[in-house]
């Protein structure tokens, strides 16, 4: 019996369906959605269930973000479930694994688990193909491309008026790294919870034993990906982060969390932690009391870590292509 038969299992779905259809044609007047997932459901129809995949995306673009009713959510990650059965049926796994992870990205928590379970069933299936090519003689290739999606920084870092955020396959997202053809808006993928949504990739990553020392408790391990020249603007964290270079080398420094006033942190809430002075292009007239001040400054190297206390603010560039790795921890409760 091979890792195929009987399908992808979606036991919470399978529970929680006649709820989530009750839910969105009441609260979200989804009648249309309940008729053709309900479809997909009973009769296996794939047209249907794309249908109401379709449905439930318009619902989450219909406004701001903060705005769409959560039960959309789920209900498209519920589309995306029946979309996801249809194509693994079919031997589709690329096209599965895409429908899968934007039901991981877009879709609510309610069925996280189904999704999950369904991603890594799609990889198991994979590797057991590619064993099997392996051993008939195949070329070994992988079966299908990484279509994993990531929210990506467009334009020279987050605090210019051209930097936008975009959502595109890590594949697409790779190709414009080692694309040589130079662009005025470098792709940055920043801060990005990679090894979550990789599960693969999280294997690899050992947490540094230097985040459990004062036994603080992990509170995220980013990936920060990029071709060289992208800038990671002068702000500062509230958590202890351990920044490690993986791959190329970057440039950093450091301010210490004493000088906080002068560096002219923004006014507005969502970027207090973020200073209005440009490293690159530092303005003496404005912003007078930075020009003098004392700094620590280094070179990342692949293999060097860096430990940035709490509140430090800190500039970064990336002096070639580069992959990074933050892990961030707190203090254990009560502590200063």
């Amino acid at each position: 019996m091979g890792l195929t038969d009987g399908g992808i299992a979606t036991p919470t779905l399978d529970r929680e369906a006649p709820e989530i259809i009750h839910r969105v044609s009441e609260e979200g007047g989804g009648y249309t959605f309940a008729r053709m997932v309900s479809a997909a459901a009973s009769d296996g129809d794939a047209t249907a269930a794309e249908v109401a995949r379709e449905i439930a995306w318009e619902q989450l673009h219909s406004g701001p973000w903060h705005s769409v009713l959560p039960i959309w959510r789920d209900a498209y990650s519920m589309a995306c479930l029946h979309v996801a059965k249809h194509h693994f049926a079919g031997g589709d796994f690329p096209e599965t694994l895409k429908v899968l992870d934007l039901g991981l990205i877009m879709g609510g928590s309610l069925l996280r688990i189904d999704l999950e379970n369904a991603v890594e069933k799609v990889m198991a299936v994979a590797e057991e193909r590619e064993k099997s090519n392996n051993n008939v003689g195949g070329d070994g290739g992988l079966l299908f491309s990484s279509v994993e999606f990531n929210e990506d920084e467009v334009g020279k870092n987050y605090l210019c008026s051209e930097w936008k955020q975009e959502l595109i396959t890590f594949s697409q997202f790779l190709e414009r790294i080692q694309s040589r053809n130079t662009c005025a808006v470098p792709t940055y993928l920043a801060q990005h919870p990679l090894f979550d949504q990789i599960k693969e990739l999280r294997k690899d990553i050992l947490v540094p034993d230097y985040c459990y020392a004062g036994g603080g408790e992990m509170r995220s391990i980013n990936a920060w990906f990029g071709p060289g020249g992208t800038v990671t603007p002068l702000h500062h964290d509230p958590h202890h982060n351990l920044f490690a270079q993986v791959v190329g080398k970057k440039y950093v420094r450091l301010y210490a969390a004493s000088v906080s006033e002068e560096l002219y942190p923004h006014s507005e809430t969502m970027l207090c932690n973020s200073s209005q002075v440009d490293l690159d292009n530092i303005d003496d007239n404005a912003f007078p009391k930075a020009k003098d001040l004392e700094f620590m400054d280094c070179i990342l190297d692949e293999g060097d870590m860096l430990y940035i206390p709490p509140k430090w603010w800190h500039y970064v560039r990336s002096l070639t292509p580069s992959l990074s790795v933050s892990f961030w921890w707190s203090n254990p409760e009560g502590s200063p």
